[in-house]
């Protein structure tokens, strides 16, 4: 395989690095096998009066998923985002409890996020629109970003959430917004210092005027810039500059480019690794 392909593989494989079961024990909502727990957060569980019932510790009535998240983020088990999501068995299924976002790697729950390639036509070629992450985020604090990324809240769909973070962290108006097209769903299981991260990656284009500048608006960005697509290529490339779910969106995006070839070795490895580990539900 290539040395380039080499590079881009192993951000799939820094992103897929949970093995499961590893250790953990499943996790159910009523009858549904839902997420995996980690040794350290069981003892609180059955302190809670969660049973473990055929080897899961099981959560009978999905709806005290959410005061539950609300006792374990008061006890200082985990940091609460104050923002609820919704929560399914499998990355299809429909929606069966809610729980503050924090508490989804706790339990190892699926969660979905979207994540949009702001693309600028120009004479000397596509460019791409980036963010840098505030400082003061929880999460790779500095690192390089999309135009627009973030977690799906309850209730809202893909494109719901797409349309409230274009506005929310880069001031697109909705009538821009709107003009975006799905263009992958990528899947990863990680194990992070928040614990268990299994997600879903709803991942957008967007086309943008050659005059259009995005502008911070809710402080989650530091600043934004136009770059080359051959410059995002390189980054991703020989660095680790981008938050590192960042890279598997622009990796899908460089093969529907042809930057790498997506009927070489290469690329169909990592197409394949781009639909996530066997260890996904």
């Amino acid at each position: 395989m290539a040395p380039d392909a080499d590079a881009f593989l192993r951000h799939l494989e820094s992103c897929n690095t949970a093995r499961l079961p590893g250790g953990r024990t499943p996790f159910r909502l009523g009858d549904a096998p839902a997420g995996w727990i980690a040794p350290p957060l069981v003892p609180e569980l059955e302190q809670r009066g969660l049973p473990r019932r055929d080897g899961a510790i099981t959560l009978a009535d999905p709806t005290r998923l959410e005061p539950l998240g609300e006792d374990l983020a008061a006890c200082g088990v985990y940091g609460s985002h104050h923002e609820l999501f919704d929560v399914a068995a499998t990355a299809d299924g429909p929606a069966i409890a809610r729980v503050d976002r924090g508490a989804l790697p706790l339990f190892g729950l699926i969660a979905h996020g979207v994540h949009m390639n702001g693309l600028v036509r120009r004479p000397d070629g596509l460019h791409l629109w980036i963010g840098r992450r505030a400082t003061s985020k929880r999460l790779d604090p500095g690192k390089l970003d999309h135009l627009v990324a973030g977690g799906i809240p309850a209730g809202h769909t893909p494109q719901d959430a797409l349309h409230k973070e274009a506005a929310e962290e880069a001031s697109i108006p909705l009538s821009v917004a709107r003009r975006a097209v799905p263009v992958a769903r990528i899947r990863y299981a990680m194990d992070r210092p928040e614990g268990l991260r299994r997600d879903v990656l709803h991942c957008y284009d967007l086309e943008l005027p050659a005059d259009f500048v995005p502008a911070p608006a809710d402080g989650e960005v530091e600043s934004f810039a136009l770059i080359p697509v051959e410059d995002a290529f390189r980054i991703v490339r020989d660095t680790d500059d981008f938050k590192f779910n960042v890279n598997l969106v622009l990796i899908d995006l460089f093969l529907r480019l042809g930057l790498i070839d997506p009927d070489s070795r290469a690329g169909r490895a990592l197409r394949s690794g781009l639909a996530g580990a066997p260890a996904l539900a």
